[in-house]
């Protein structure tokens, strides 16, 4: 059973979330549209709702992060849930337990949902296929494979400037090859009727089998892969991923790919530009672009609560 057939139960509402690979339009925009709703919960005197209060809730991190397990055990705070940090790499398997093990005693804790952040590829969905039925997992980052989260509040923060999909242009710019990012934000925008999608690397950062699977348009030249578009999507060199000399420097990098204000000017004048964090200024956009008026990216944070709320609350009932 594939990833995208293990996320929904035989009622078809959802247990896990895995990847966007596979789900439907539909459900896309009932992710995004649960999310607007909660979007009001941060400007509340009290930042809280009960729809998972007695729910536990266990961040399961294989890898270091800041951004991601913040923002995911703030949307389980304020969704009035218990919630566990697991920092794994200093944990139970430094002492030689297993993962499987790891699972087995935090659910004889009771918990109600794991959200997994992994440096292997489906690590994920092994886990989903081996919790109890009463748990949901939640994928957070699993090696190059996937990171729907990120997508999905991706996609809404497009949609809350430029609601129509359909007529939109966007170029994911920067380590396409090593990038989960890429990879989920390609099946999302494709998912919601995206035309024209465009990703923009140097050639040793290009995988041309990936890009040729996923029916996107390739670019090897930065001005010319953003020229006219709706959305640029500047994503984080992925430095502790690379085993050999991709680039050959940063500074290079930034010459040839690094996202100024005179190179913008190519893409449509209203031009959103984002980025899923942490930004390497100076590598992959200037400092004027990261701040300028074009920038969403401090919206994106912002609405990655919101996003993993909705998701959270789907996955384990709270929204039927």
């Amino acid at each position: 059973m594939s990833a995208a057939d293990m996320q929904l139960d035989s009622q078809g509402r959802m247990r896990h979330f895995l990847t966007v690979e596979g789900l439907s339009r539909d459900w896309l925009i009932k992710i995004m549209d649960t999310a607007e709703s909660f979007s009001s919960v941060t400007q509340q005197r009290v930042k809280k709702v009960p729809l998972l209060r007695g729910k536990t809730v266990v961040n399961l991190f294989f890898e270091t992060s800041t951004r991601t397990r913040t923002t995911f055990e703030l949307a389980a705070k304020r969704l009035s849930a218990d919630v566990l940090n697991l920092n794994v790499q200093v944990s139970a398997t430094a002492k030689g337990e297993s993962l499987l093990d790891t699972i087995r005693n935090l659910e004889a804790m009771f918990v109600d949902m794991f959200v997994v952040r992994h440096p292997d590829s489906g690590a994920a969905h092994f886990i989903a296929r081996h919790v109890a039925p009463h748990v949901s997992v939640i994928n957070a980052g699993d090696g190059r494979h996937a990171h729907p989260t990120q997508a999905l509040l991706d996609v809404f923060t497009i949609r809350r400037h430029k609601p129509d999909f359909t007529s939109l242009k966007v170029a994911i710019v920067g380590d396409i090859l090593h990038s989960r990012v890429a990879r989920s934000q390609i099946h999302a925008l494709k998912i919601l009727g995206v035309p024209e999608i465009r990703v923009v690397a140097p050639k040793t950062l290009l995988p041309v089998a990936v890009v040729e699977s996923l029916g996107v348009m390739p670019f090897c030249d930065l001005q010319a892969g953003i020229e006219g578009v709706d959305v640029i999507i500047a994503l984080r060199l992925q430095k502790e991923r690379m085993q050999g000399a991709f680039i050959p420097s940063e500074r290079e990098y930034y010459q040839c790919f690094g996202l100024t204000a005179a190179r913008l000017k190519r893409a449509s004048p209203d031009c959103l530009i984002m980025h899923p964090g942490p930004i390497n200024r100076g590598v992959e956009m200037a400092s004027e672009v990261a701040d300028g008026v074009h920038s969403v990216i401090l919206e994106q944070v912002s609405y990655g609560i919101a996003v993993r709320m909705a998701i959270m609350v789907l996955a384990m009932g709270g929204a039927e």
